[in-house]
Parts: structure tokens; C-alpha cells; sequence
């Protein structure tokens, strides 16, 4: 199996696209988030990073389906990731809706 090197300027390029998305998702610009999100992940599948701020993006947007997805994908990748207590937190609070449901 051959693994493959980024470049130095590829490896600062997307450095620099990652910085911008987190300046995205702290300004609550998440749709532009995740659309830069999806082209990165298209040149790196494997970062848990990226898979972590896009789950972070949906749930902030509301799409908690979509987020648990993302954050199991960065979990895949790296347990050790902090998207393994995104998730926790998120199915949390689920839980704690979905009971209160059930209470009305």
C-alpha cells in the first residue's frame, strides 16, 4: 500500500481553508461552513477534524441526524476525537426531549 504525501503548500493550503471554516462556524456562517466542509472532505476523507466541525455545523443548524452522523465518522476515524462527547451530549439531550415528549 502507497500513502500518499500532501505537498508543503497543499498542507498549508488546507490548514488555512480549516482555519476559515472555524472562523465560519464561530460568526454562525454554517451554510458556507459545510459547503467548504464537503469540498475539503472530498481531498481528505480521513480527517476526523473536519468530520467533527461538520457535525458541529449541522447541530448548530438544527439537522441532529446529520450531525450524529458526522460525529460518528470522526469517531471512526479517531476515538479519541472530541466528537465522541459531541455525540454523547447530543443523543443526551435527545433523550432528554424525546421523554419529555412522552410527559404532555
Amino acid at each position: 500500500m502507497r500513502f500518499y504525501l500532501p505537498s508543503r503548500d497543499k498542507i498549508k493550503k488546507l490548514f488555512k481553508n480549516m482555519e476559515e471554516i472555524k472562523r465560519l462556524i464561530s460568526e454562525n456562517k454554517l451554510e458556507e461552513a459545510i459547503r467548504l466542509l464537503d469540498a475539503y472532505l472530498t481531498e481528505q476523507p480521513r480527517s476526523d477534524e473536519a468530520w467533527f466541525l461538520l457535525g458541529k455545523a449541522h447541530y448548530k443548524l438544527g439537522n441532529v441526524r446529520l450531525a450524529l452522523n458526522s460525529y460518528l465518522q470522526a469517531i471512526e476515524i479517531n476515538p479519541e476525537s472530541p466528537a465522541q462527547a459531541a455525540y454523547d451530549m447530543a443523543i443526551k439531550v435527545l433523550d432528554f426531549y424525546n421523554k419529555d415528549m412522552y410527559n404532555h
